[in-house]
């Protein structure tokens, strides 16, 4: 069996690439351990090389393939490249540059570069021609492709099988989480009508402090104030947002603020909370098997959370009928605690809650279920990810309680945009509405103040 493709030998026949077209990165040797500097540039030519592997390689042999007989070949097939293409590195550059694209082969192929890039958000998949990142809040096409649809479904099994789940007809939509953290959701045929496709939301290796929160501009130092304030308290509080706003991210800044001697528990459907606390212990849920059993829902988890003696529980995502469960930890002794829910504003946030607690089928009025919101939840947080892709804060709003058998909301801070410059950037600024949260008389008792100040309508934040 031949080891390359009929791809190559077309190739092969075709003139030389003119060094005119050939992309010169440098023209002096480097030691190997200056690759890292010119990254940028290379990550370039070894998408390019990915690209050629796949269209000359057999890749049902290369699967089979031992790691040593893999990494020869990769070796001689990338110094080939290497000359043809004039890319000044020497022999020490190119072993290290070819066992790099070996380890990515071994992974996950063609976005296995994308993995690494710290610049890259998501990875979208529509097909096995078709591929998306989003960099900096905005989405950009790239050239990698995967030979065919059968290539795509060996590297998405690859991706499944490492959380212990499956993809195929019968199953054909799935969740799982890579070993770095990142988020996988891979629908494929029949409900993919086009082809596979695969949605991988990465996670930074350090996750972003609220610190580094506001250098970005994502919120102002007053409302960070507040919000260390409300969870210090023990202020019950929701952030909700559209999806990719950041509210996983937000969550994970303010557990900063949760008490070290403080015992977190944690809920999710895909583990991705990384809580900035030593002493947290994590759940996911787990899908039904081929036979249809063993599913652990996430209601499931939250009833088990109640007896493993936590201060706090945090539910990565209220999506269903567990935040009946959720609410009623929040009302019995497990005040602080947190969630985050899809919604594009307060009151909408407030309208899904009150669906989804009507889920868990339990005989509650809606006059009694919004009893149940307004004293267990009392601030909510939105984020939103604007035109320019930047992610902000947008709002702050306190529950005030029940007026009428409706739930009192006031806002405390609000994003204000004004204006977009020459260069597509959204502008604007922060301002306190003028009202002051009720519950601050209530963290007084933890030693907490907030100056009154920072409520001033008068000026921007």
């Amino acid at each position: 069996m031949s080891f390359f493709g009929p791809a190559k030998a077309e190739r092969d026949a075709a003139p030389a690439p003119s060094d005119s077209a050939s992309p010169v990165l440098t023209a002096r040797q480097r030691e190997p351990d200056e690759l890292a500097a010119r990254r940028p540039s290379l990550l370039e030519e070894k998408l390019k090389v990915h690209s050629r592997i796949i269209d000359d390689f057999n890749l049902s042999l290369l699967d089979r393939l031992p790691r040593e007989e893999l990494a020869k070949h990769v070796r001689m097939y990338v110094a080939d490249y290497v000359r043809a293409e004039n890319i000044a590195l020497n022999r020490r550059e190119v072993e290290a540059f070819a066992a790099e694209i070996v380890d990515e082969m071994i992974g996950y192929g063609p976005i296995e570069p994308l993995l690494k890039d710290p610049g890259v958000n998501d990875i979208l998949i529509n097909g096995h021609d078709q591929c998306f990142v989003e960099r900096f809040g905005r989405l950009y096409e790239t050239k990698i492709h995967f030979k065919d649809e059968a290539h795509l479904l060996r590297i998405i099994n690859k991706m499944v099988a490492v959380a212990g789940r499956r993809v195929d007809e019968s199953a054909p939509m799935v969740d799982a989480r890579l070993p770095d953290g990142s988020r996988v959701n891979v629908a494929v045929r029949p409900v993919a009508v086009d082809g596979p496709i695969v949605s991988i939301r990465k996670f930074a290796a350090q996750p972003l402090t609220i610190e580094r929160l506001v250098e970005l501009g994502s919120l102002p130092p007053p409302v960070v104030d507040l919000l260390s304030a409300a969870v210090r308290g023990r202020v019950s509080l929701v952030v909700l947002g559209g999806t990719g706003s950041g509210k996983t991210t937000l969550l994970n800044a303010l557990s900063g603020f949760v008490p070290e001697h403080e015992r977190l528990v944690t809920i999710e459907d895909a583990v991705e909370l990384r809580l900035q606390r030593r002493h947290v212990c994590r759940m996911e849920t787990r899908p039904a098997n081929i036979e249809g059993r063993g599913e652990i829902r996430m209601r499931d988890l939250v009833r088990n959370a109640l007896r493993m003696r936590p201060d706090r529980i945090i539910v990565g995502e209220c999506r269903g009928e567990e935040a009946f469960d959720m609410l009623q930890a929040m009302n019995t002794g497990h005040e602080g605690s947190m969630t985050t829910i899809h919604a594009n504003s307060p009151r909408d946030a407030l309208k899904r809650l009150e669906q989804m607690v009507g889920m868990a089928d339990m005989p509650m009025t809606v006059a009694s279920i919004r009893g149940q919101i307004a004293a267990a939840i009392r601030l909510l947080v939105q984020v939103q990810r604007l035109p320019d892709g930047s992610r902000r804060l947008t709002s702050v709003s306190e529950i005030t309680g029940l007026d009428a058998d409706a739930i009192g909301v006031q806002e405390i801070f609000y994003f204000a945009k004004e204006f977009t410059d020459r260069a597509g950037n959204l502008k604007g600024h922060f301002y306190a509405t003028g009202a002051k949260p009720t519950f601050l008389d209530d963290v007084k008792a933890f030693g907490i103040d907030v100056p009154d100040s920072h409520f001033d309508p008068a000026r921007s934040l």
